[in-house]
Formats: structure tokens, C-alpha cells, sequence
């Protein structure tokens, strides 16, 4: 993928983020509340936004931020599959 389409899409990528960020906050849902797993598909779907805009930067890959973005998407995500224990998973990414 070359440069110029990489911004394209990272474009397309902040107009997205900002209507999920917008959903995000305009759910009155808090923790307990029925709508609370709702409230977490949408945060997720924000941290996954925020992966690819890591993912297809121009630049460099930072390794950082790709870390940060996989702890937030596996903390999120534990809940939805907690058979799978992705907390410890996300626990890893920072063990080294």
C-alpha cells in the first residue's frame, strides 16, 4: 500500500473514530447497567479504529503504541470471550 493511499484511509479512519468516539460518549450507560456491553462494543470498535490508524501509519510502525492498542482491544474484548483469558494475554505485552 503505498503512502498517499495509507492517508486516505487514515482520513476516512479520524471521520470514523469520530462518530464511534460520539456514540461512545453519548451512551449514558454505566458499569452494571443492561446497556453497559453495548457501551463496551462501541469502545472496542474505537480501540479497533485506533489499531488500524496504528497499523497503516506512513511512518515508521510504532511499537508502542501498536502495544497499547492490543492491551486496550484485549482488555476490552476478555469480557466477550473470558474462556479465552486475553487479560493475561494483555499482561504479556508488557512483561518484556
Amino acid at each position: 500500500m503505498n503512502k498517499e493511499k495509507r492517508k486516505q484511509l487514515l482520513k476516512i479512519s479520524w471521520e470514523l473514530r469520530s462518530q464511534v468516539e460520539a456514540s461512545y460518549l453519548n451512551n449514558p450507560a454505566k458499569k452494571g447497567d443492561s446497556e453497559c456491553l453495548e457501551k463496551q462494543r462501541i469502545l472496542l470498535a474505537d480501540m479497533a479504529l485506533h489499531l488500524l490508524q496504528t497499523s497503516i501509519h506512513p511512518d515508521e510502525i510504532q511499537l508502542d503504541k501498536l502495544c497499547n492498542n492490543l492491551h486496550a482491544i484485549l482488555t476490552i474484548t476478555d469480557q466477550f470471550l473470558p474462556e479465552a483469558e486475553l487479560k493475561k494475554a494483555a499482561v504479556k505485552l508488557y512483561e518484556s
